[in-house]
């Protein structure tokens, strides 16, 4: 379950960062309005995920998540470059955040 919730809440951060930009540094109320929904339940998601995981193996999943989504999200949607050297290191988020998953006691 702690597992699900992390997940749930590193996707709401990839909706937290998306929403951001969308808000045009908070100009445009129903963007900035999801902005900060989706980081507060970001947020006390993974609080909730916590209570049984690692604190560091589960705020390192989180920021994964969230930093590899939101970079995956901004070269579909938003036209970041997507150079060869930005995919190896989203790959290599990736693989860090199963690394952490599959780790002993996590």
């Amino acid at each position: 379950m702690a597992w699900m919730l992390l997940g749930i809440a590193g996707l709401l951060e990839i909706v937290f960062s998306f929403s951001m930009k969308a808000s045009d540094g908070f100009t445009r109320l129903t963007p900035a309005l999801c902005t900060v929904a989706s980081g507060l339940a970001s947020v006390v998601l993974l609080s909730l995920a916590l209570r049984t995981l690692p604190m560091g193996t589960g705020y390192a999943v989180w920021t994964g998540i969230g930093a590899a989504g939101s970079a995956i999200v901004g070269m579909a949607l938003l036209g970041d470059p997507a150079a060869p050297l930005r995919l190896l290191c989203i790959a290599l988020i990736l693989a860090g955040v199963i690394g952490l998953k599959l780790a002993p006691g996590a």
